[in-house]
């Protein structure tokens, strides 16, 4: 579609036992990656980071919440060329490896943090208290042909259920931006071995 992403890849000075690949939430980029290569480098990971669509140094014109970026997340392990790789997600970055491993063999294994369990629900949950129920209706329909895709297809919860790959969520069970519903109903809907953490506070 004519994106260029932009990434890094941080090779492990120890003994190789894989791969980890970020991905980053919304309004953020792959520098947010740090910690991960400070605490997963010294143990033989390899740690692979990119900016999504419309975020940092990558290019396009909108974020589609998965519906084309679990695409672009295809092609990075394209391009990896890594019989197996463990996907690490927050927030949105979770919601597209979730969309992304429901059909890729080469994911060995999920940790998604406070993901979302499909954008509609969570446009709804955000939207301000004022907005009527026609206003939230138009939004989605101009998300749509700015952004030429699907509202409903950006689903990680519709993705959950033809996941048979070990799926670990963790989700703050304070958060009232991405409520803790959207982690569980993810966790509810899941079809292979799975644990759901909700951190206190």
């Amino acid at each position: 579609g004519g994106v260029v992403l932009r990434g890094w890849r941080f090779r492990t000075a120890a003994p190789r036992r894989g791969v980890i690949v970020y991905v980053h939430g919304i309004a953020n980029n792959r520098q947010s990656v740090a910690g991960l290569v400070t605490r997963f480098g010294p143990q033989g990971y390899d740690l692979v980071a990119f900016d999504l669509r419309a975020h940092g140094e990558s290019t396009g014109d909108a974020c589609t919440y998965g519906y084309y970026e679990k695409h672009d997340l295809h092609r990075i392990l394209d391009a990896l060329g890594e019989p197996r790789v463990i996907l690490f997600g927050v927030s949105l970055g979770a919601a597209v490896a979730l969309q992304e491993a429901a059909d890729d063999p080469r994911v060995a294994g999920i940790v998604g943090i406070s993901t979302f369990a499909d954008l509609r629900t969570v446009a709804r949950d955000r939207a301000p208290f004022f907005a009527t129920e026609a206003q939230i209706r138009a939004a989605f329909a101009l998300a749509e042909k700015e952004g030429r895709f699907v509202v409903d297809e950006a689903s990680a919860v519709k993705a959950a259920a033809r996941l048979r790959t070990p799926v670990l969520l963790v989700h703050g069970a304070a958060d009232d931006e991405t409520r803790p519903a959207h982690s569980q109903r993810v966790y509810a809907a899941l079809a292979g071995p799975k644990q759901l953490i909700l951190v206190p506070g």
